[in-house]
């Protein structure tokens, strides 16, 4: 049975670690002028400069060592052509056919799926299209002013993300909103702000079945129809599915025509380049998603034909391996100098997290190592009066991805000057420090912390594109490395079966479960006892102002 810290190329690097645990980064600039210039790369308009890392030569020629080992050519060559890489969930892993923009058939069980993948888009252009140019109508006759999306993990995090990165992009008469939260503060505080006349509700959820989108669509279905006083056929006009169950979005009211569909083989972190980007198309329009789509299949051909040496994703997930399992660090920070992207590393942390969370090799045998770090961060401005102290005089070793965009705001130069210097000295400060002669120890920062730094040309949909498949397919590499199956998610599964039975046995005394969970059961059971049922329906009462809505219709 092979076992990767067992190799030769693993032990090397230990080795190697030992070797260079008291290398200064600054030191290997003194030995080397030209570092930057050989540790930085360009794609488009996306540049890496990854020579602040603490890698020596060696080092950098052990870890591509270890990739060439690995079983990545081969997992990449199969994700690419369609091949059954989910093995626990017997899928191909396809968001890379979601995005393909060349001529290249993808077969799935003996067939191509791009003529479906093209299908898709088509319906997608034409109804984000009809709602943009005011001609999809709610039922009173007035155009759609708000966009509601509801949804959780990735039929939320992705379009969210992208939505609010590409604010600049966004239609002027649309309002977009995204509601994923179980707790009925966050439905609540949404549904307070619209009309329901001029509302258009996107339920994203790829089985129709997740528990807490279904809580939020009924209660914004019941909110809708209690404020308008219309019956349920109305509702045609107002709420559309996102989904790879027809049956069951049409039982909740949604018109077949109105069911954006997608396949088993999307995985929901990968799914904002299906359907379920549909309030990005919304959003910033049909054409600016397929340059989206673009950027990302740049990335992806790079990535496929690139050199491992020069292969922008491949270098990124060596870097993360190196300081996960032989520098020891648990964490990875990622600071987006840029307001826009602030959501970009909750994202990240699902992309990651979910996907190489994991304690269990392609066998399932249990692995030695370490696997995917913590994945944290939020903007730079702000964090560098948080806990940037932490990361530059702390005990933790923290790696940092430092992004921003060089693109400036003619209306705020100067504050996009200031930002753009404050990442520059934050990256400075990390590898050099602070430890003058004569200054106190408790004034010094020993510096020595290593960093990327990504820039984009601009924040546009392409180049925005090409940063999330960047992450995607470092995530991808590091997987193979591991060799972990970076596609499946069964703690997540677990936690929605506990709270399935949870929520079925809480009525009754139940000793199925630990004492620490029946006591807090009782405790809850007890307190909605005293008020109102959760699953209570909305009160028949009609208002006024839903007299006057029937009397428009």
């Amino acid at each position: 049975m092979y076992a990767l810290d067992q190799s030769v190329t693993w032990k090397k690097l230990e080795q190697l670690a030992e070797k260079t645990k008291d290398d200064r980064i600054a030191d290997y600039f003194t030995a080397n002028p030209a570092r930057f210039d050989k540790m930085s790369l360009r794609l488009g308009e996306l540049f890496l400069d990854y020579s602040k890392n603490k890698i020596s030569d060696e080092v950098f020629a052990a870890l591509l060592q270890l990739a060439e080992h690995s079983s990545l050519r081969q997992r990449r060559a199969q994700m690419f052509s369609g091949d059954i890489i989910n093995a626990t969930e017997k899928r191909p892993v396809l968001h890379v056919a979601l995005r393909n923009r060349g001529d290249e058939a993808i077969v799935v069980n003996g067939q191509d799926v791009m003529p479906d993948i093209r299908a898709g888009l088509k319906k997608l252009e034409a109804f984000s299209n009809r709602v943009r140019d005011g001609k999809w109508l709610g039922y009173t006759g007035k155009r759609i002013r708000h966009i509601v999306n509801i949804g959780i993990g990735g039929s939320d995090l992705g379009p969210n993300m992208v939505c609010r990165a590409l604010l600049n992009y966004k239609h002027p008469e649309l309002n977009m909103h995204f509601i994923s939260n179980v707790d009925g503060q966050h439905i609540k505080k949404v549904l307070k702000s619209l009309d329901p006349e001029t509302s258009l509700f996107i339920v994203s959820t790829k089985t129709f079945s997740t528990q807490e989108t279904l809580l939020n669509a009924n209660s914004a279905k019941r909110w809708f129809l209690q404020e308008t006083g219309c019956v349920e056929a109305d509702i045609g006009q107002h709420f559309v599915a996102v989904s790879t169950n027809k049956a069951a979005a049409m039982e909740f009211g949604i018109r077949q025509d109105s069911i954006f569909e997608f396949w088993a083989w999307v995985g929901g972190r990968y799914s904002l380049w299906s359907s379920i980007g549909l309030p990005i198309a919304l959003s910033i329009g049909y054409d600016r998603f397929i340059e989206l789509l673009e950027g990302a299949y740049e990335m992806d051909r790079h990535f496929l034909e690139a050199p491992l040496e020069r292969n922008m994703p491949v270098i990124m997930a060596l870097i993360g391996i190196w300081y996960t399992n032989f520098l020891g660090a648990e964490t990875q920070a990622v600071i987006p100098y840029d307001q826009a992207m602030h959501q970009f590393p909750s994202f990240l942390q699902q992309l990651d997290m979910e996907s190489n969370g994991k304690s269990v090799d392609m066998e399932g045998k249990p692995v030695s190592y370490d696997t995917g770090p913590i994945v944290w961060g939020q903007t730079g401005s702000n964090g560098q009066h948080a806990f940037f102290q932490l990361l530059h005089q702390g005990t933790r070793f923290v790696p940092i991805d430092f992004i921003a965009s060089l693109k400036t705001d003619e209306e705020a130069e100067e504050h996009h000057f200031a930002l753009l210097t404050n990442m520059l000295a934050q990256a400075n400060a990390f590898m050099n420090g602070d430890v003058s002669e004569g200054q106190q120890g408790y004034a010094s920062c020993p510096g020595n912390r290593p960093s990327n730094v990504l820039l984009l040309d601009e924040l546009s949909p392409r180049n925005l594109g090409a940063l999330i498949a960047l992450y995607e397919h470092k995530v991808f590499v590091q997987g193979a490395i591991w060799n972990i199956n970076s596609f499946d998610q069964w703690g997540v599964q677990l936690g929605k079966r506990l709270a399935t039975e949870i929520s079925r046995n809480i009525e009754r005394k139940s000793t199925d479960y630990d004492v620490s969970t029946q006591g807090l059961m009782a405790i809850v059971k007890e307190h909605m006892s005293k008020g109102k049922n959760p699953s209570v329906k909305a009160s028949d009462k009609t208002s006024e102002k839903q007299q006057k809505m029937r009397g428009v219709k």
